[in-house]
């Protein structure tokens, strides 16, 4: 099982950004797939980004697609999700997921004001 840490959420004007980062622990961090997941008061869990072991096999929900990216650094065990040109409805709890083990963070608060 692996442990996820996730930090970089925060207070944001529409328009702004945001990076938030997911910390792993363990030494297998680069035999998973990781994404990003969010989740609105009120709404189911949706995906925003994943990413490939090595860092290709990138994909994007079409909601944030040009806006986010996702990137990672396996020597550092740290999975990124640069978030640019924030909208009020890209307001949710952030959780980071490494899917080969089904793990899943706490997740960190985003909220986009307008």
């Amino acid at each position: 099982q692996v442990q996820l840490v996730e930090s970089g959420g925060g207070l944001v004007q529409a328009g702004g950004s945001l990076r938030l980062s997911c910390g792993a622990s363990g030494r297998t961090f680069g035999t998973y797939t990781m994404a990003w997941f969010r989740q609105a008061p009120g709404k189911e869990r949706e995906f925003v980004a994943s990413i490939g072991r090595t860092g290709g096999r990138i994909y994007y929900a079409d909601s944030v697609k040009g806006r986010f990216t996702i990137s990672r650094d396996n020597a550092k065990n740290t999975v990124y999700l640069q978030m640019n040109s924030l909208k009020p409805e890209d307001t949710a709890i952030y959780i980071c997921n490494a899917k080969e083990v089904a793990s899943w963070g706490q997740g960190t608060q985003v909220t986009v004001s307008s």
